[in-house]
Protein backbone atom coordinates (compact mmCIF):
# COMPACT_ATOMS: atom_id res chain seq x y z
CA UNK A 1 0.00 0.00 0.00
CA UNK A 2 1.34 3.26 -0.81
CA UNK A 3 1.32 6.09 1.06
CA UNK A 4 -1.43 8.80 0.12
CA UNK A 5 -0.17 11.86 -1.53
CA UNK A 6 0.73 15.11 0.53
CA UNK A 7 1.93 18.14 0.11
CA UNK A 8 5.54 19.37 1.14
CA UNK A 9 7.62 22.74 1.64
CA UNK A 10 11.13 21.23 1.74
CA UNK A 11 14.52 23.73 2.55
CA UNK A 12 17.97 22.77 3.13
CA UNK A 13 19.79 25.34 5.40
CA UNK A 14 21.13 28.55 3.35
CA UNK A 15 24.72 28.26 2.36
CA UNK A 16 26.84 31.19 3.18
CA UNK A 17 27.87 33.81 0.30
CA UNK A 18 31.56 34.07 1.48
CA UNK A 19 32.78 31.13 -0.33
CA UNK A 20 32.40 27.83 -2.34
CA UNK A 21 30.40 25.04 -1.93
CA UNK A 22 32.43 21.76 -0.59
CA UNK A 23 32.05 18.38 -0.45
CA UNK A 24 30.86 18.56 3.44
CA UNK A 25 27.93 20.87 2.16
CA UNK A 26 27.16 18.91 -0.50
CA UNK A 27 26.04 15.74 2.48
CA UNK A 28 22.87 17.70 3.19
CA UNK A 29 22.03 19.20 -0.13
CA UNK A 30 22.26 15.87 -1.83
CA UNK A 31 20.39 14.15 1.39
CA UNK A 32 17.72 16.55 0.79
CA UNK A 33 16.95 16.42 -3.37
CA UNK A 34 17.35 12.72 -2.63
CA UNK A 35 14.52 12.68 -0.42
CA UNK A 36 12.45 15.26 -2.44
CA UNK A 37 13.12 13.10 -5.52
CA UNK A 38 11.45 9.80 -3.47
CA UNK A 39 8.48 12.17 -2.60
CA UNK A 40 8.08 13.58 -5.70
CA UNK A 41 8.49 10.19 -7.61
CA UNK A 42 5.69 8.54 -5.05
CA UNK A 43 3.26 11.43 -6.39
CA UNK A 44 3.51 13.36 -3.87
CA UNK A 45 3.49 17.86 -4.50
CA UNK A 46 6.71 19.32 -2.97
CA UNK A 47 8.27 22.32 -3.46
CA UNK A 48 12.22 22.38 -2.72
CA UNK A 49 13.20 25.60 -1.37
CA UNK A 50 16.99 27.20 -0.67
CA UNK A 51 18.82 30.44 -1.01
CA UNK A 52 22.17 32.21 -0.68
CA UNK A 53 22.62 33.38 2.64
CA UNK A 54 24.21 36.60 2.16
CA UNK A 55 24.29 39.21 4.52
CA UNK A 56 26.58 39.89 7.83
CA UNK A 57 30.06 41.14 8.70
CA UNK A 58 31.97 38.50 6.58
CA UNK A 59 30.89 39.57 3.30
CA UNK A 60 31.05 43.01 3.49
CA UNK A 61 35.10 42.38 4.53
CA UNK A 62 35.23 39.78 2.16
CA UNK A 63 33.63 41.91 -0.49
CA UNK A 64 35.95 44.96 0.41
CA UNK A 65 38.99 42.84 -0.01
CA UNK A 66 38.35 41.97 -3.31
CA UNK A 67 37.41 45.48 -4.06
CA UNK A 68 33.78 44.65 -4.81
CA UNK A 69 30.52 46.27 -3.55
CA UNK A 70 28.92 43.33 -1.10
CA UNK A 71 26.01 43.11 -3.94
CA UNK A 72 28.72 42.18 -6.92
CA UNK A 73 30.33 39.84 -4.49
CA UNK A 74 26.80 37.88 -3.68
CA UNK A 75 25.47 37.58 -7.55
CA UNK A 76 29.27 36.52 -8.35
CA UNK A 77 29.09 33.83 -5.57
CA UNK A 78 25.35 33.41 -6.24
CA UNK A 79 26.08 31.87 -10.03
CA UNK A 80 28.68 29.71 -8.58
CA UNK A 81 26.67 27.72 -5.96
CA UNK A 82 23.83 27.18 -8.44
CA UNK A 83 26.82 26.57 -11.36
CA UNK A 84 28.05 23.94 -8.61
CA UNK A 85 24.53 22.32 -7.26
CA UNK A 86 23.44 21.70 -10.52
CA UNK A 87 26.80 19.75 -11.37
CA UNK A 88 25.95 17.08 -8.32
CA UNK A 89 22.05 17.12 -9.78
CA UNK A 90 20.76 18.81 -7.05
CA UNK A 91 17.62 20.10 -7.89
CA UNK A 92 15.87 23.17 -6.73
CA UNK A 93 12.11 24.44 -7.09
CA UNK A 94 13.88 27.43 -6.85
CA UNK A 95 17.28 29.03 -5.64
CA UNK A 96 16.91 32.62 -4.66
CA UNK A 97 18.96 35.19 -2.05
CA UNK A 98 18.27 36.61 1.22
CA UNK A 99 19.05 39.93 -0.52
CA UNK A 100 16.07 40.45 -2.03
CA UNK A 101 12.66 42.65 -1.18
CA UNK A 102 10.50 39.68 -0.45
CA UNK A 103 12.85 39.10 2.61
CA UNK A 104 13.30 42.73 3.67
CA UNK A 105 9.38 42.86 3.57
CA UNK A 106 9.23 39.23 5.75
CA UNK A 107 11.68 40.33 8.12
CA UNK A 108 9.97 43.78 9.06
CA UNK A 109 6.78 41.89 9.21
CA UNK A 110 7.98 39.30 11.43
CA UNK A 111 9.82 41.47 13.73
CA UNK A 112 6.52 43.85 14.11
CA UNK A 113 4.60 41.68 14.60
CA UNK A 114 7.08 40.05 17.59
CA UNK A 115 7.08 43.35 18.93
CA UNK A 116 3.80 44.18 19.51
CA UNK A 117 3.41 40.73 21.31
CA UNK A 118 5.60 42.05 23.62
CA UNK A 119 8.77 40.20 22.84
CA UNK A 120 11.25 42.60 21.26
CA UNK A 121 13.54 44.74 23.94
CA UNK A 122 16.17 47.03 23.46
CA UNK A 123 19.17 46.77 26.20
CA UNK A 124 22.41 48.57 26.48
CA UNK A 125 25.39 45.54 26.14
CA UNK A 126 29.09 45.73 26.15
CA UNK A 127 31.15 45.12 23.15
CA UNK A 128 34.64 44.80 21.33
CA UNK A 129 35.30 47.97 19.42
CA UNK A 130 37.79 48.47 16.50
CA UNK A 131 38.80 51.98 16.92
CA UNK A 132 40.60 52.16 13.44
CA UNK A 133 38.17 50.66 11.67
CA UNK A 134 35.02 52.23 13.78
CA UNK A 135 33.24 49.42 14.28
CA UNK A 136 32.07 46.45 16.62
CA UNK A 137 33.45 43.32 16.26
CA UNK A 138 31.26 39.82 15.77
CA UNK A 139 32.55 37.35 18.09
CA UNK A 140 33.91 35.08 15.59
CA UNK A 141 35.88 38.57 14.22
CA UNK A 142 38.28 38.82 17.96
CA UNK A 143 40.95 36.29 18.69
CA UNK A 144 42.75 36.06 22.08
CA UNK A 145 43.51 33.74 24.29
CA UNK A 146 40.89 31.61 26.80
CA UNK A 147 40.61 32.70 29.79
CA UNK A 148 40.24 29.03 31.06
CA UNK A 149 43.36 26.75 29.53
CA UNK A 150 44.83 29.89 27.87
CA UNK A 151 45.04 28.28 24.62
CA UNK A 152 46.08 31.25 22.00
CA UNK A 153 44.75 32.57 19.12
CA UNK A 154 40.73 31.31 19.82
CA UNK A 155 37.36 33.01 18.78
CA UNK A 156 35.59 35.09 21.04
CA UNK A 157 32.62 33.07 21.36
CA UNK A 158 34.87 29.99 22.07
CA UNK A 159 37.23 27.64 22.85
CA UNK A 160 38.55 25.03 20.04
CA UNK A 161 41.22 23.31 22.18
CA UNK A 162 39.23 22.88 25.56
CA UNK A 163 35.83 23.57 23.93
CA UNK A 164 34.74 26.05 26.87
CA UNK A 165 32.36 28.61 25.52
CA UNK A 166 32.51 32.66 27.34
CA UNK A 167 31.51 36.05 25.55
CA UNK A 168 33.90 38.35 24.21
CA UNK A 169 34.92 40.23 26.64
CA UNK A 170 36.19 37.45 28.32
CA UNK A 171 39.35 36.86 26.11
CA UNK A 172 42.71 37.44 27.33
CA UNK A 173 44.97 39.73 25.45
CA UNK A 174 41.76 40.40 22.47
CA UNK A 175 42.88 41.16 19.42
CA UNK A 176 40.83 42.36 16.17
CA UNK A 177 41.05 40.02 13.46
CA UNK A 178 40.52 42.84 11.15
CA UNK A 179 42.73 44.96 11.80
CA UNK A 180 45.18 43.21 14.41
CA UNK A 181 45.29 46.22 16.77
CA UNK A 182 43.86 45.30 20.57
CA UNK A 183 40.41 46.23 20.53
CA UNK A 184 38.53 48.51 23.33
CA UNK A 185 34.94 47.70 25.09
CA UNK A 186 32.58 50.27 24.24
CA UNK A 187 28.66 50.26 24.97
CA UNK A 188 25.90 50.16 22.60
CA UNK A 189 22.56 49.61 22.55
CA UNK A 190 21.16 46.46 20.62
CA UNK A 191 17.58 44.54 19.89
CA UNK A 192 16.50 41.32 21.55
CA UNK A 193 14.15 38.67 21.11
CA UNK A 194 12.93 37.46 24.60
CA UNK A 195 13.08 34.36 23.88
CA UNK A 196 13.42 34.06 27.61
CA UNK A 197 10.20 34.95 28.17
CA UNK A 198 8.06 32.18 30.07
CA UNK A 199 4.82 32.22 26.94
CA UNK A 200 8.38 31.37 25.09
CA UNK A 201 9.43 28.58 27.17
CA UNK A 202 6.10 27.34 27.44
CA UNK A 203 5.49 27.02 23.57
CA UNK A 204 8.12 25.55 22.76
CA UNK A 205 8.31 22.54 25.45
CA UNK A 206 4.90 21.66 23.74
CA UNK A 207 6.14 22.74 20.13
CA UNK A 208 9.04 19.94 20.97
CA UNK A 209 7.06 16.71 22.42
CA UNK A 210 5.09 16.28 19.79
CA UNK A 211 5.86 13.23 17.70
CA UNK A 212 8.36 13.13 14.71
CA UNK A 213 9.40 15.81 14.64
CA UNK A 214 12.57 15.98 16.24
CA UNK A 215 15.17 13.09 15.97
CA UNK A 216 15.00 10.79 19.18
CA UNK A 217 18.98 12.11 20.18
CA UNK A 218 18.25 15.84 18.70
CA UNK A 219 15.09 15.96 21.11
CA UNK A 220 17.23 14.86 24.29
CA UNK A 221 19.59 17.85 23.01
CA UNK A 222 16.43 20.40 22.88
CA UNK A 223 15.34 19.40 26.60
CA UNK A 224 18.99 19.42 27.81
CA UNK A 225 18.60 23.42 26.39
CA UNK A 226 15.19 23.81 27.61
CA UNK A 227 15.21 22.63 31.06
CA UNK A 228 17.70 22.89 33.97
CA UNK A 229 17.93 20.62 36.88
CA UNK A 230 15.00 21.99 38.30
CA UNK A 231 12.65 21.88 35.27
CA UNK A 232 12.98 25.18 34.62
CA UNK A 233 13.98 26.98 31.42
CA UNK A 234 17.58 27.97 30.70
CA UNK A 235 16.69 29.78 27.49
CA UNK A 236 18.56 33.36 27.16
CA UNK A 237 17.39 36.54 25.17
CA UNK A 238 18.96 36.48 21.41
CA UNK A 239 20.63 39.23 20.22
CA UNK A 240 19.05 40.35 16.62
CA UNK A 241 20.51 43.25 15.69
CA UNK A 242 24.64 44.81 14.57
CA UNK A 243 25.79 48.14 14.52
CA UNK A 244 26.51 49.93 11.21
CA UNK A 245 28.88 49.16 9.63
CA UNK A 246 27.08 46.34 7.89
CA UNK A 247 25.59 44.31 5.08
CA UNK A 248 22.07 43.75 5.98
CA UNK A 249 18.74 45.26 6.77
CA UNK A 250 17.86 48.10 8.81
CA UNK A 251 15.53 47.28 11.68
CA UNK A 252 13.11 49.69 11.19
CA UNK A 253 12.61 53.00 13.13
CA UNK A 254 16.39 52.86 13.53
CA UNK A 255 18.77 54.74 12.36
CA UNK A 256 22.17 52.59 12.36
CA UNK A 257 20.95 48.95 13.24
CA UNK A 258 20.71 46.37 11.37
CA UNK A 259 18.74 42.83 11.53
CA UNK A 260 21.71 40.17 12.79
CA UNK A 261 22.10 38.13 9.51
CA UNK A 262 20.95 35.09 11.93
CA UNK A 263 17.79 36.74 11.97
CA UNK A 264 16.72 37.05 8.58
CA UNK A 265 18.30 34.26 7.03
CA UNK A 266 15.63 31.65 8.25
CA UNK A 267 12.85 34.31 7.37
CA UNK A 268 14.90 33.41 3.78
CA UNK A 269 13.08 30.05 3.09
CA UNK A 270 9.43 32.13 3.14
CA UNK A 271 11.07 35.04 0.89
CA UNK A 272 12.27 32.32 -1.63
CA UNK A 273 8.79 30.30 -1.34
CA UNK A 274 7.43 34.05 -1.65
CA UNK A 275 9.53 34.61 -5.16
CA UNK A 276 8.34 31.06 -6.32
CA UNK A 277 4.72 31.70 -5.45
CA UNK A 278 4.76 34.96 -7.74
CA UNK A 279 6.21 33.09 -10.55
CA UNK A 280 4.17 30.46 -10.63
CA UNK A 281 1.05 31.69 -9.60
CA UNK A 282 0.54 29.87 -6.13
CA UNK A 283 -0.50 30.96 -2.65
CA UNK A 284 2.13 32.57 -0.04
CA UNK A 285 -0.45 31.73 2.33
CA UNK A 286 -1.33 28.14 1.77
CA UNK A 287 1.79 27.50 2.90
CA UNK A 288 2.80 29.69 5.78
CA UNK A 289 -0.70 30.31 7.40
CA UNK A 290 -0.84 28.43 11.59
CA UNK A 291 -3.43 25.71 9.80
CA UNK A 292 -1.89 25.27 6.75
CA UNK A 293 -1.61 21.29 6.01
CA UNK A 294 1.05 21.31 3.71
CA UNK A 295 4.36 20.08 5.98
CA UNK A 296 6.95 22.17 6.56
CA UNK A 297 10.31 20.40 6.47
CA UNK A 298 13.97 22.02 7.08
CA UNK A 299 17.06 19.89 6.71
CA UNK A 300 19.83 21.07 8.65
CA UNK A 301 23.32 20.32 10.01
CA UNK A 302 23.29 19.28 13.57
CA UNK A 303 25.82 22.73 14.70
CA UNK A 304 22.70 25.00 13.64
CA UNK A 305 20.16 23.00 15.75
CA UNK A 306 19.43 25.78 18.41
CA UNK A 307 18.43 28.30 15.65
CA UNK A 308 16.00 25.80 13.82
CA UNK A 309 14.76 24.24 16.83
CA UNK A 310 14.56 27.38 19.23
CA UNK A 311 14.76 30.76 17.54
CA UNK A 312 12.90 30.08 14.13
CA UNK A 313 9.95 27.96 15.84
CA UNK A 314 9.34 30.37 18.37
CA UNK A 315 10.11 33.46 15.83
CA UNK A 316 7.28 31.82 13.55
CA UNK A 317 4.52 31.22 15.79
CA UNK A 318 4.77 34.37 17.80
CA UNK A 319 4.67 36.15 14.53
CA UNK A 320 1.63 34.34 13.28
CA UNK A 321 3.15 32.09 11.08
CA UNK A 322 2.57 28.41 10.69
CA UNK A 323 5.73 26.61 12.70
CA UNK A 324 7.84 23.76 10.97
CA UNK A 325 6.49 20.19 10.99
CA UNK A 326 9.88 18.42 11.37
CA UNK A 327 13.19 19.16 11.05
CA UNK A 328 16.19 16.53 10.13
CA UNK A 329 19.34 17.08 11.27
CA UNK A 330 22.37 15.19 9.59
CA UNK A 331 26.38 15.00 11.28
CA UNK A 332 29.70 16.09 9.72
CA UNK A 333 31.38 14.64 7.30
CA UNK A 334 35.14 14.02 7.91
CA UNK A 335 37.57 12.52 5.03
CA UNK A 336 39.64 9.68 5.31
CA UNK A 337 38.81 9.58 9.14
CA UNK A 338 40.30 13.66 9.65
CA UNK A 339 38.25 17.03 9.82
CA UNK A 340 37.97 19.01 6.90
CA UNK A 341 40.91 21.30 6.44
CA UNK A 342 43.16 22.96 4.36
CA UNK A 343 46.42 22.53 6.02
CA UNK A 344 45.62 18.87 6.16
CA UNK A 345 44.73 18.67 2.62
CA UNK A 346 41.18 17.56 3.01
CA UNK A 347 39.55 20.41 2.12
CA UNK A 348 37.46 19.53 -1.04
CA UNK A 349 35.78 22.17 -2.88
CA UNK A 350 32.17 20.87 -5.33
CA UNK A 351 34.47 22.16 -8.33
CA UNK A 352 38.01 20.93 -7.57
CA UNK A 353 35.73 17.18 -6.98
CA UNK A 354 34.11 18.02 -10.43
CA UNK A 355 37.56 18.93 -12.11
CA UNK A 356 38.84 15.19 -11.07
CA UNK A 357 36.52 14.00 -13.84
CA UNK A 358 35.11 11.78 -11.09
CA UNK A 359 31.32 11.19 -12.11
CA UNK A 360 29.42 13.61 -9.30
CA UNK A 361 26.79 10.98 -9.10
CA UNK A 362 29.53 8.89 -7.52
CA UNK A 363 29.54 11.36 -4.69
CA UNK A 364 26.00 10.93 -4.16
CA UNK A 365 25.70 7.39 -4.27
CA UNK A 366 28.52 6.88 -1.38
CA UNK A 367 26.98 9.87 0.78
CA UNK A 368 23.44 7.92 0.40
CA UNK A 369 25.07 4.61 1.26
CA UNK A 370 26.75 6.69 4.69
CA UNK A 371 23.10 8.61 5.62
CA UNK A 372 21.06 6.64 8.03
CA UNK A 373 18.30 9.54 9.38
CA UNK A 374 20.51 10.14 12.58
CA UNK A 375 22.98 12.87 13.18
CA UNK A 376 25.68 10.49 13.43
CA UNK A 377 28.71 11.62 11.64
CA UNK A 378 29.65 10.39 8.64
CA UNK A 379 33.33 10.07 6.57
CA UNK A 380 34.12 9.64 3.04
CA UNK A 381 36.92 7.13 2.97
CA UNK A 382 38.64 7.58 -0.63
CA UNK A 383 39.29 3.73 -0.64
CA UNK A 384 36.11 2.37 0.20
CA UNK A 385 34.84 5.18 -2.07
CA UNK A 386 36.53 3.92 -5.05
CA UNK A 387 35.67 -0.01 -4.52
CA UNK A 388 32.29 0.73 -3.53
CA UNK A 389 31.40 2.41 -6.89
CA UNK A 390 33.64 -0.34 -8.54
CA UNK A 391 31.95 -3.31 -6.97
CA UNK A 392 28.41 -1.97 -6.68
CA UNK A 393 27.37 0.39 -9.16
CA UNK A 394 29.00 -0.72 -12.54
CA UNK A 395 30.54 -4.28 -11.36
CA UNK A 396 26.31 -5.41 -10.21
CA UNK A 397 24.15 -2.93 -11.27
CA UNK A 398 25.20 -2.04 -14.82
CA UNK A 399 26.62 -5.21 -15.11
CA UNK A 400 23.12 -7.00 -15.34
CA UNK A 401 22.46 -4.74 -18.41
CA UNK A 402 25.50 -5.29 -19.98
CA UNK A 403 25.34 -9.43 -19.30
CA UNK A 404 21.62 -9.46 -21.03
CA UNK A 405 21.68 -7.12 -23.68
CA UNK A 406 23.77 -8.61 -26.26
CA UNK A 407 21.88 -11.66 -26.60
CA UNK A 408 18.89 -10.19 -26.43
CA UNK A 409 19.91 -7.27 -29.07
CA UNK A 410 21.55 -10.21 -31.33
CA UNK A 411 19.12 -13.05 -31.13
CA UNK A 412 16.08 -11.21 -30.77
CA UNK A 413 16.24 -7.89 -31.89
CA UNK A 414 15.87 -6.30 -28.68
CA UNK A 415 12.62 -7.04 -28.22
CA UNK A 416 11.56 -8.72 -24.83
CA UNK A 417 8.63 -11.00 -23.53
CA UNK A 418 5.59 -8.85 -21.92
CA UNK A 419 5.88 -8.29 -18.40
CA UNK A 420 2.39 -10.09 -18.46
CA UNK A 421 3.61 -13.17 -19.34
CA UNK A 422 6.89 -12.98 -17.65
CA UNK A 423 6.70 -15.95 -15.16
CA UNK A 424 9.23 -19.20 -14.69
CA UNK A 425 8.01 -22.35 -13.20
CA UNK A 426 11.21 -22.60 -11.21
CA UNK A 427 12.36 -22.09 -7.98
CA UNK A 428 15.23 -19.72 -8.77
CA UNK A 429 12.70 -17.75 -10.53
CA UNK A 430 10.32 -17.85 -7.71
CA UNK A 431 12.80 -16.52 -5.35
CA UNK A 432 13.58 -14.14 -7.32
CA UNK A 433 10.01 -12.27 -7.80
CA UNK A 434 9.73 -13.28 -3.57
CA UNK A 435 12.51 -10.99 -3.10
CA UNK A 436 11.72 -8.29 -5.04
CA UNK A 437 8.81 -8.49 -3.74
CA UNK A 438 9.20 -8.94 0.11
CA UNK A 439 11.80 -5.57 -0.38
CA UNK A 440 9.96 -3.06 -2.51
CA UNK A 441 7.98 -1.56 0.39
CA UNK A 442 11.29 -1.91 3.17
CA UNK A 443 13.23 0.26 0.80
CA UNK A 444 10.21 2.79 0.10
CA UNK A 445 10.40 2.74 3.88
CA UNK A 446 13.84 3.75 4.27
CA UNK A 447 13.75 6.43 1.86
CA UNK A 448 10.75 7.86 4.05
CA UNK A 449 13.11 7.83 6.85
CA UNK A 450 16.16 9.47 5.17
CA UNK A 451 17.97 5.85 5.77
CA UNK A 452 19.67 5.50 2.62
CA UNK A 453 22.02 3.08 3.81
CA UNK A 454 19.59 0.63 4.33
CA UNK A 455 17.87 1.57 1.04
CA UNK A 456 21.37 0.80 -1.00
CA UNK A 457 21.88 -2.37 1.16
CA UNK A 458 18.55 -3.89 0.38
CA UNK A 459 18.95 -2.34 -3.41
CA UNK A 460 22.55 -4.21 -3.55
CA UNK A 461 20.90 -7.19 -2.50
CA UNK A 462 18.17 -7.20 -4.75
CA UNK A 463 21.28 -7.14 -7.60
CA UNK A 464 23.31 -9.67 -6.40
CA UNK A 465 20.13 -11.59 -6.69
CA UNK A 466 19.12 -10.96 -10.35
CA UNK A 467 23.42 -11.21 -11.31
CA UNK A 468 22.74 -15.31 -9.28
CA UNK A 469 19.85 -15.73 -11.71
CA UNK A 470 21.21 -15.03 -14.73
CA UNK A 471 24.64 -16.92 -13.03
CA UNK A 472 22.28 -19.95 -12.30
CA UNK A 473 20.65 -19.72 -15.89
CA UNK A 474 23.53 -19.11 -17.75
CA UNK A 475 22.15 -17.73 -21.36
CA UNK A 476 25.90 -17.90 -22.68
CA UNK A 477 25.69 -21.47 -23.02
CA UNK A 478 21.83 -21.46 -24.32
CA UNK A 479 22.97 -18.93 -26.74
CA UNK A 480 25.70 -21.23 -27.78
CA UNK A 481 23.18 -24.23 -28.29
CA UNK A 482 20.71 -22.25 -29.80
CA UNK A 483 23.82 -21.49 -32.78
CA UNK A 484 24.69 -24.93 -32.47
CA UNK A 485 21.16 -26.64 -32.59
CA UNK A 486 18.51 -23.80 -33.30
CA UNK A 487 16.25 -25.62 -31.15
CA UNK A 488 12.60 -22.95 -30.18
CA UNK A 489 12.41 -24.68 -27.19
CA UNK A 490 16.00 -22.89 -25.93
CA UNK A 491 15.32 -19.97 -27.66
CA UNK A 492 12.03 -19.52 -25.96
CA UNK A 493 13.71 -20.26 -22.65
CA UNK A 494 17.00 -17.86 -23.40
CA UNK A 495 14.32 -14.99 -24.24
CA UNK A 496 12.06 -15.60 -20.76
CA UNK A 497 15.30 -15.79 -19.02
CA UNK A 498 16.77 -12.30 -20.60
CA UNK A 499 13.08 -10.55 -20.21
CA UNK A 500 13.20 -11.03 -16.69
CA UNK A 501 16.13 -10.34 -16.05
CA UNK A 502 15.78 -7.34 -17.85
CA UNK A 503 12.50 -6.29 -16.37
CA UNK A 504 14.10 -6.53 -12.77
CA UNK A 505 17.14 -4.58 -14.09
CA UNK A 506 14.21 -1.89 -14.92
CA UNK A 507 13.23 -2.02 -11.37
CA UNK A 508 15.84 -1.70 -9.98
CA UNK A 509 16.80 1.74 -12.03
CA UNK A 510 13.35 2.39 -10.30
CA UNK A 511 14.42 2.06 -7.03
CA UNK A 512 17.91 3.97 -7.22
CA UNK A 513 16.23 7.12 -9.18
CA UNK A 514 16.55 9.71 -6.08
CA UNK A 515 20.30 8.68 -6.06
CA UNK A 516 21.59 8.54 -9.21
CA UNK A 517 19.09 10.33 -11.24
CA UNK A 518 21.08 11.81 -14.20
CA UNK A 519 22.22 7.53 -14.56
CA UNK A 520 18.53 6.50 -15.13
CA UNK A 521 17.41 8.82 -17.12
CA UNK A 522 19.95 7.76 -19.37
CA UNK A 523 18.90 4.36 -19.11
CA UNK A 524 15.38 5.26 -19.45
CA UNK A 525 15.75 7.29 -22.75
CA UNK A 526 18.40 5.83 -24.13
CA UNK A 527 18.14 1.60 -23.41
CA UNK A 528 14.13 1.68 -22.87
CA UNK A 529 13.32 4.62 -25.61
CA UNK A 530 10.56 5.76 -22.85
CA UNK A 531 8.58 8.88 -23.80
CA UNK A 532 7.86 9.59 -20.17
CA UNK A 533 10.34 8.98 -17.24
CA UNK A 534 9.30 6.46 -14.51
CA UNK A 535 7.72 7.06 -11.54
CA UNK A 536 7.75 4.81 -8.23
CA UNK A 537 4.17 3.69 -9.06
CA UNK A 538 5.51 2.19 -12.04
CA UNK A 539 7.56 0.16 -10.06
CA UNK A 540 4.38 -2.39 -10.20
CA UNK A 541 2.99 -1.65 -13.74
CA UNK A 542 6.13 -1.75 -15.80
CA UNK A 543 5.24 -2.53 -19.49
CA UNK A 544 8.52 -2.69 -21.53
CA UNK A 545 8.73 -3.83 -25.08
CA UNK A 546 11.93 -3.37 -26.27
CA UNK A 547 15.62 -2.19 -25.17
CA UNK A 548 18.17 -0.73 -27.56
CA UNK A 549 22.21 -2.02 -27.61
CA UNK A 550 24.05 -1.56 -24.82
CA UNK A 551 25.97 1.54 -24.54
CA UNK A 552 28.87 2.58 -22.37
CA UNK A 553 27.37 3.93 -18.73
CA UNK A 554 29.73 3.99 -16.14
CA UNK A 555 33.71 4.27 -15.82
CA UNK A 556 34.92 2.42 -12.93
CA UNK A 557 37.48 4.76 -10.48
CA UNK A 558 40.87 4.37 -10.93
CA UNK A 559 43.42 5.02 -8.68
CA UNK A 560 44.88 7.53 -10.71
CA UNK A 561 41.49 9.23 -10.53
CA UNK A 562 41.70 9.98 -6.67
CA UNK A 563 45.19 10.93 -7.49
CA UNK A 564 44.32 13.47 -9.31
CA UNK A 565 41.90 14.62 -7.30
CA UNK A 566 43.93 14.72 -3.91
CA UNK A 567 47.15 16.72 -6.21
CA UNK A 568 44.41 19.32 -6.32
CA UNK A 569 45.51 19.74 -2.46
Amino acid sequence: MLPNVKRYLVTSALPYANGPIHIGHLVEYIQTDIWVRFKKLMGNDVVYICADDTHGTPIMLKAEKEGLDPEELINKVWKEHTSDFAAFSVDFDNYYSTHSEENRELSELIYKNLKKEGLISVKSIEQMFDEEKKMFLPDRFILGECPLCNSSDQYGDSCESCGATYTPTDLINPRSAVSGNTPIKKFSEHHFFNLSDEKCGSFLKQWTKFPSRLQPEVKNKIDEWLNDDDGKSKLSDWDISRDSPYFGFKIPDTEDKFFYVWLDAPVGYYASLLNWCSKTGKNFLDFTQPDSEIEQIHFIGKDILYFHSLFWPAMLHFAGFRTPTAIYAHGFLTINGQKMSKSRGTFITAKEFLSSKINPEFLRYYLASKLNGSTEDLDLNFSEFSQKINSELVGKYINILSRCSGFLMNIFNGNLIPTNELKMDCESAKQLEFAFENKHSLILDCYNKRNTNRAIREIIDLTDNVNSFIQNKKPWDLAKQISETNKMHLKVQLHLILSLAINYFAKLTILLKPIVPITCKVIEEEIFSLEEPWDMLDYDRLCIGKIRGFKHMLSRIKPEDLETLMKKR
